[in-house]
């Protein structure tokens, strides 16, 4: 099988202290998955953090930080916490076993374990978390657009604060609104309006390509795109492709009096989180910047001008 399908057959994380078990866990499950390795707490964290697996099989006592940290610490990370673990342990205790539920795991297997419960127990939890990332997907997704909705974003923001406030990194956010777009739809029909809404958004995508990025819908004709660790030269770069792209897309307007194609408008913010309040005032401040941009003529982008 090559490593095209096993990363598609899903990505797993074994972590134990014992080389033994990892090689034996390797053998039974590497010809299906791309698998990873960790023998330690600490590592198994950076690796979940950096590679992001499908499932993790924790064992639940080693030196230093033991499986059941490692438990605590990953639900504890939002953007890991969706993350299924199987404890695969030598404790057989049922007290153990609910130990290792109640901390969070999905499953339990007891060492020495049998191969073929193994393969099984990894491919149904590997099948229930592709049906929740799914659901997940439809929850999170604007139907019209394809690209993250307002729910979406209101939990990215919030994740992304936090995380950038620990390691003191700028964020940024971008506002953006199609320019006149009731006059598009008065002049050109809804079902035209949607496939410009569309277009408009595809073309967002395209300008906002780093895995951490986010292109959301934030409501009607406007846009947000957040830019983690972003600063605001970079943030004002992104701003100009998404006008230009815009531009790009020659959707005839007849009825702007900004264009004779669809235009945009948007407002730049950049803070370091922890200098400045909350999520909140970064949404403010990129609005009040959205506002500028169309009082002055729209089809331009203004940047707000905050500290840090």
């Amino acid at each position: 099988m090559s490593w095209t399908d096993q990363a598609r057959n899903g990505r797993l994380l074994i972590v134990d202290d014992a080389m033994e078990n990892i090689q034996i866990l390797n053998h039974v499950l590497g010809e299906e998955h791309e698998v990873l390795f960790a023998m330690n707490g600490e590592k198994a964290l950076e690796l979940a953090r950096e590679q992001r697996p499908d499932l993790i099989l924790l064992d639940a006592v080693m030196p230093g930080m033991d499986g059941y940290e490692v438990c605590a610490a990953l639900h504890a990370a939002a953007e890991l916490r969706d993350i299924p673990i199987i404890f695969v342990t030598a404790l057989t205790t049922p007290e153990d076993e609910t130990r290792a539920l109640e901390s969070g795991a999905v499953d339990f297997i007891t060492k020495p374990f049998n191969v073929a419960v193994v393969r099984a127990r990894v491919r149904t939890h590997l099948t229930l978390k592709r049906q929740s990332d799914a659901l997940r997907e439809l929850t999170l997704t604007d139907p019209l657009t394809g690209v993250a909705n307002r729910r979406s974003f209101n939990d990215a923001i919030e994740n992304e604060w936090r995380r950038c406030g620990r390691s003191r990194s700028q964020l940024s956010l971008i506002m953006i609104d199609i320019d006149h777009f009731k006059l598009y739809n008065d002049a050109y029909g809804h079902q035209a309006g949607d496939a410009c809404l569309k277009q408009v958004a595809h073309a967002m995508l395209h300008c906002a390509g780093r895995l951490p990025d986010l292109v959301a819908r934030y409501g009607g004709e406007e846009f947000v795109v957040l830019l983690p660790q972003v600063d605001q030269q970079g943030a004002e770069t992104v701003a100009q492709r998404i006008l230009e792209a815009v531009a790009g897309l020659a959707i005839p307007h007849r009825m702007s009096p900004v264009s004779d194609a669809v235009s945009v408008s948007l407002g730049v913010a950049t803070v370091l989180p922890g200098e400045h309040g909350d999520a909140h005032q970064l949404v403010r401040a990129a609005d009040q910047a959205l506002y500028q941009a169309k009082a002055g003529g729209r089809n331009r982008y203004c940047v707000a001008r905050l500290a840090g």
